[in-house]
């Protein structure tokens, strides 16, 4: 999600995006270690752990040894979850609890997330904990964690059951959750409350990662009308997180991107400057700086120009975690 996809927004929508309602706002470099142009895993590790690392990479680091994320540097002191529009253990989200030396290991990375100090989850990934090559099914794993996993809808457990006693985890397709505009409904605004009336829970606070996985795969498409409706659903459900963090008084709220993709731009349409079309230079990802919007205390650090692993030091710096290295 770079610029002019979050512009999107301010065309397409019925209403004003929640974007808007940003203050403070910064733009970071998102080369990886190995290259110019980083993919996800590097991009996101980056976030996850506070270092650069190379392309493909899943928390670790150039040496290919585990690297320490959030969640784990916050462990059991700090609720943490991972909400995603792709499978659960696809690059991003992977990144906040997995340790694998490539991204395409998703079987692997699978194995790591009943044992993460991850509280809660919501995405899609079956087949990879429950249909598995290896034939090995990961049920176990998460009932000794002591996760209730739902695989059927997105669900608010009662009130008597939906508390800090157990862990929760929703997966809700075998691989990627659906198209926004085919079908998968308010899963990713509706699954970013319910982490959230969760992991809140915790008095000594929280962090959750969602993602709007799919306005990458937009990008990748070369498909326009596929990037709108994923930026307008991710729009929808940041609006969730400031409503929270707007009413809670003390929460942070960070909204940025791996990369960009696609050399996405909004143009003219056949030179009626009234009318406007998305435009790609790339079905790859680009090099352009990304976005860093903030909100809630602490987002004046988030203004200016930097690289992105500083997005990591800048969250340890504002909430004291770094205490917790």
């Amino acid at each position: 999600m770079g610029l002019s996809q979050l512009s999107s927004s301010f065309f397409f929508g019925a209403s004003t995006p929640n974007f808007k309602r940003f203050k403070h706002i910064g733009l970071i470099k998102t080369s990886s270690k190995s290259d110019l142009i980083t993919d996800s895993a590097a991009g996101a590790t980056a976030f996850s752990a506070g270092i650069k690392t190379y392309n493909r990479a899943i928390g670790i680091d150039m040496d290919t040894l585990a690297v320490k994320l959030i969640p784990e540097v916050i462990d059991s002191n700090i609720s943490s979850g991972v909400i995603s529009t792709s499978s659960i253990t696809h690059a991003t989200p992977a990144s906040f609890y997995a340790h694998v030396k490539t991204r395409k290991l998703e079987e692997d990375i699978a194995t790591f997330l009943p044992k993460s100090p991850i509280d809660f989850f919501a995405g899609g990934g079956k087949k990879f904990f429950f249909k598995r090559k290896d034939n090995a099914n990961l049920s176990k794993d998460f009932q000794n964690a002591n996760f209730v996993i739902d695989t059927i809808s997105l669900k608010k457990p009662s009130v008597s059951e939906f508390n800090l006693s157990s862990k929760f985890g929703f997966l809700l397709a075998d691989n990627a959750m659906p198209k926004a505009s085919e079908g998968r409904g308010d899963f990713l605004p509706s699954a970013t409350q319910i982490g959230l009336d969760y992991l809140s829970q915790n008095k000594r606070g929280f962090f959750l990662m969602v993602e709007g996985s799919q306005i990458d795969w937009g990008g990748h498409s070369n498909d326009s009308d596929y990037i709108v409706q994923e930026v307008l659903d991710f729009d929808m459900a940041i609006g969730k997180a400031l409503d929270f963090a707007e009413k809670d008084g003390n929460t942070l709220v960070v909204v940025t991107a791996d990369h960009e993709t696609g050399g996405y731009t909004l143009a003219s349409n056949d030179g009626d400057y009234n009318k406007i079309k998305g435009s790609f230079s790339t079905s790859g990802h680009s090099a352009t700086l990304i976005p860093v919007l903030s909100y809630g205390p602490g987002s004046e650090d988030f203004i200016g120009f930097y690289e992105n692993n500083d997005i990591f030091h800048k969250i340890m710096k504002v909430t004291n975690w770094a205490s917790s290295l």
